[in-house]
């Protein structure tokens, strides 16, 4: 199955990235903050969204910082997304 977003939104999946203390400890993800970082995986087409017109300026495998408590949480074939607008993604890591 495939997501395919509608107007400005996007569809990104967490990055998971291990976190090691100073004294040498691996946190397991459910000792961790949620993490900010993504990876976009569908794009919107943009176009006229709430009487404004939105280019979408994302692409797909780039790794974006999004806003933390944006979007949407959705499960699919096993797999967690979460689909936000494309004005809650934050800046895009290069």
């Amino acid at each position: 199955m495939n997501i395919k977003p509608l107007g400005d939104r996007v569809v990104i999946k967490n990055v998971e990235l291990e976190e090691t203390t100073r004294s040498g400890i691996v946190l397991p993800g459910s000792a961790k903050e949620k993490p900010q970082m993504a990876e976009v995986v569908a794009v919107g087409p943009g176009g006229n969204v709430d009487g404004k017109d939105i280019v979408m300026s994302l692409e797909v495998g780039q790794k974006v910082i999004y806003s933390k408590y944006a979007g949407t949480e959705v499960k699919l074939d096993k797999e967690e997304y979460i689909i936000v607008r494309q004005s809650d993604v934050l800046a895009i890591i290069e």
